[in-house]
């Protein structure tokens, strides 16, 4: 397994730095006991609402792909960023795929647990699409709004 970071429009492969991780169940029930956890991990199906309070507690929340069919965490990591506002890691953890990577990066993913073996594959991935049909948490402007601006500027 490689730790990819997403860093200036490029997939580094990076050393796992160590964490102290902690699901939220563990969290839930004794969080005076993870007083150093720096990464919560969170399944697909919780509600970001009952988390979060806590999350500016954690520098990463680690996301879970159970497989490459459920993208509940795309949903969770675009909530993490556009509602509550987080600006640490959020690291996809689990049936990671090449062909969803640079769908996770415009959702608000910055790091990757990726099983792959071809990284230059998946830095490939991001640049397969020049243009977004909609707005998303990577601020990248949607192409109905540049032909608008386009056309305000004729």
């Amino acid at each position: 397994m490689t730790l990819l970071k997403f860093s200036k429009d490029r997939l580094l492969p990076t050393l796992a730095e160590p964490l102290e991780e902690v699901t939220l169940a563990e969290w839930r029930e004794n969080p005076t006991g993870f007083t150093g956890a720096t990464a919560l991990v969170l399944d697909n199906d919780v509600a970001l609402s009952d988390v979060a309070q806590d999350l500016s507690g954690f520098s990463v929340i680690i996301l879970s792909f159970p497989s490459f069919a459920d993208g509940r965490a795309f949903s969770q990591a675009r909530v993490l960023r556009e509602r509550y506002g987080y600006t640490g890691e959020i690291r996809a953890r689990g049936d990671v795929q090449r062909d969803q990577i640079a769908f996770m990066v415009r959702c608000g993913f910055d790091a990757f647990e990726f099983a792959g073996e071809d990284v230059a594959g998946a830095n490939d991935a991001l640049s397969e699409f020049s243009l977004a049909y909609q707005g998303a948490a990577d601020d990248t402007a949607p192409v109905w709004r540049r032909r608008l601006s386009r056309a305000a500027a004729a």
